[in-house]
């Protein structure tokens, strides 16, 4: 039986995410300038035509989903990647930290040029508008940031994770991580993350404190031929 996190994109926009959703019941989309992501609901030709139709000449989409990647006639992945999807199915360690605060629209072109910076994954401007984000500024400079992004029914995801590099090793991606997913759980959800199976250094953090694999994801950048 599927889960509803082996198709994430498909899910959110499915369901909590339906509000930024473009398209229609076989394929899917976040609004360009909220996300970047794209989804069928199952990989049966009439959904892959549904999805061709979602992606203009030129335009790229992410896709990232358990199953294999299927793409319809005139759309090719310009690269894939592999991924992990990992939970934390009980609670992890609380903290505090006087640091730690919400992060608004005023900071979204920080949390941008961060974002730009660090690479944490897919980030756009939009992002605030997926879910709440929390940061750390020293001296008035954002520092390093972590926040929410898909959202399904009893989950959210942790995403955005990043520190700049001058303030890595001090601790700060665990604080946010461990921070961001007590809000997720104080609302009586699930926190779930997608990393690069590249970056072991992230996953051996999330491990650390209480993450744990659900499932490979294969991940690909879409994009229509000229």
């Amino acid at each position: 039986m599927k889960h509803i996190l082996d198709r994430p994109v498909w899910s959110a926009l499915e369901t909590r995410h339906q509000a930024f959703a473009q398209g229609g019941k076989l394929a899917r989309r976040y609004s360009p300038s909220i996300a970047l992501f794209a989804a069928t609901a199952t990989d049966d030709a009439e959904s892959l035509r549904a999805f061709g139709k979602l992606v203009s000449s030129g335009e790229s989409v992410i896709m990232a989903q358990a199953d294999a990647i299927a793409l319809p006639v005139g759309l090719s992945a310009i690269s894939t990647a592999a991924a992990v999807q990992m939970v934390a199915e009980v609670p992890l360690q609380t903290v505090s930290d006087e640091r730690v605060q919400r992060l608004t629209q005023e900071d979204a072109a920080e949390m941008l040029a961060l974002a730009s910076l660090t690479k944490p994954g897919p980030f756009t401007s939009g992002a605030l508008s997926l879910g709440d984000f929390w940061g750390v500024k020293i001296n008035g400079r954002l520092v390093a940031m972590a926040g929410e992004r898909m959202k399904q029914p009893g989950y959210s995801e942790l995403s955005g994770v990043c520190s700049h590099p001058e303030f890595r090793g001090g601790g700060l991606g665990r604080l946010l991580s461990l921070f961001v997913a007590d809000q997720i759980f104080a609302r009586g959800e699930i926190p779930y993350l997608h990393a690069y199976a590249a970056n072991t250094g992230a996953i051996r953090l999330y491990e650390s404190i209480g993450f744990r694999l659900r499932s490979m994801i294969n991940v690909a950048v879409v994009q229509r031929a000229e």
